[in-house]
């Protein structure tokens, strides 16, 4: 397994599927942070600054258009 310095955020509301890409991302040697909404996504990228973000469309209290989009 690599040692990768990128830093992946997941922003997903579905526990299961952030969770399956988590481990399929760390096994990768990536860093992985998450977020259950785009609120949550919008202040770990402030926090993280990730290298890439992994964005549902549809989510409660901000959906990925919205988040995209601020």
């Amino acid at each position: 397994m690599e040692d990768r310095s990128e830093t992946i955020l997941i922003v997903d509301d579905e526990f299961g599927i952030a969770e399956f890409l988590t481990d399929l991302l760390v096994d990768k040697g990536y860093r992985v942070i998450t977020a259950a909404n785009g609120k949550q996504a919008l202040a770990r990228i402030a926090e993280e600054k990730p290298d890439l973000v992994l964005l549902d469309f549809m989510m409660p209290v901000m959906d990925g258009a919205a988040t995209l989009k601020a």
